[in-house]
C-alpha cells in the first residue's frame, strides 16, 4: 500500500503537470485527507468517496482527496503504479468538476448521477437474486 507521504508527492507530481489555468478559482487547493468517507446509499450499501470538488463559503472552492478511502478501496493488494494511476483519474475527475463548475455546466455531475444509477440498478438486482436463489 502507498504511504500517505506517497500518496501526497504522487499528488504533487500530477498537479505540476496540470496547465496553470485550471487552478483559476480553486483558492483552497488540493488537499489529501487521511480519513476515509462513506456513506450509505438508498439502497442499503455503502461505498466509499475517493475525491471531492467542494465550494463553501468559508473555504471556498477545494478538492479533497482520501487518503483513507484509497486505503479502504485498495488495500495492499495495489502497486504503486495502480495507486499513482486511481489518484491521477481521481485528481483530474476532481478537476472537471471544477472547470465545469466555473463555466456554468454539469455533464460531469450527470455522469456520475448515471454512473450511480446504473450501481444502484445492479446492487437491487444482485439482492433480488440473492434472496430468490439463497446459496
Amino acid at each position: 500500500m502507498v504511504t500517505i507521504d506517497e500518496a501526497q508527492d504522487i499528488l504533487e507530481k500530477v498537479a505540476e503537470g496540470l496547465p496553470e489555468e485550471f487552478y483559476k478559482h480553486l483558492n483552497g487547493g488540493i488537499l489529501l485527507l487521511p480519513e476515509s468517507r462513506r456513506s450509505r446509499q438508498p439502497w442499503g450499501e455503502y461505498l466509499y468517496t475517493l475525491g471531492e470538488y467542494r465550494y463553501s463559503s468559508s473555504m471556498g472552492r477545494y478538492i479533497a482527496i482520501y487518503y483513507g478511502s484509497f486505503k479502504h478501496v485498495f488495500g495492499t493488494r495495489a502497486s504503486i503504479e495502480k495507486m499513482a494511476d486511481e489518484l491521477r483519474k481521481t485528481l483530474l475527475h476532481e478537476f472537471t468538476h471544477h472547470l465545469e463548475d466555473l463555466a456554468g455546466e454539469n455533464a460531469l455531475e450527470k455522469e456520475d448521477e448515471r454512473r450511480m444509477n446504473f450501481y444502484r440498478d445492479r446492487a437491487t438486482a444482485r439482492k433480488r437474486r440473492l434472496r430468490r436463489d439463497p446459496e
